[in-house]
């Protein structure tokens, strides 16, 4: 039997229902990181629009391997930053260590995006704390997104499309 065309424009119900619960759990993860004063509470909402996914068998995955990421990219640009400040050898050469360590840690290859993204962000992206404070921020509001998003899709599973 051919599958049934969507139509340009069409909306059916399951696209509203995905679009709530997207849009609740970013503000609910935007929500908390504000309660807790972090400065840039919108990469909690970032990290629960990344977490988000069909299953929660998928979100759990997704979510591992972002949280190890932020992990190490968070720690390794508050250390170079510490002791090489913004030196661009410095960076590329963490960048690439990422990757291997990434691999010996056996966690997949978005955990590495993931941590170069975090890298980038404490180490270029200029600010006026201590770089370790820095980090910290960015562990906790991606923490936050990805926790948020986590629950969310355990207590409100996105329902798979019906075969038509």
């Amino acid at each position: 039997m051919p599958q049934k065309e969507r139509r340009w424009l069409h909306v059916d119900r399951q696209d509203f229902i995905h679009a709530a619960r997207t849009a609740i759990a970013a503000v609910a993860s935007l929500l908390v990181a504000r309660l807790f004063r972090l400065p840039e509470a919108y990469w909690a909402a970032i990290a629960t629009m990344i977490a988000m996914q069909s299953t929660l068998g998928a979100a759990w995955t997704v979510s591992r391997d972002r949280f190890a990421g932020t992990v190490l990219g968070a720690a390794s640009g508050a250390l170079l930053l510490t002791y090489a400040g913004g030196n661009i050898a410095a960076f590329g050469a963490a960048l690439f260590l990422l990757g291997p360590i990434c691999a010996a840690l056996r966690v997949e290859q978005p955990a590495y995006r993931y941590a170069g993204i975090t890298l980038i962000i404490v180490m270029m992206i200029a600010h006026t704390q201590s770089p370790w404070m820095v980090a910290a921020h960015r562990f906790a509001e991606i923490s936050i997104g990805l926790a948020v998003g986590l629950v969310l899709t355990a207590i409100w599973p996105e329902r798979e499309p019906s075969a038509a």
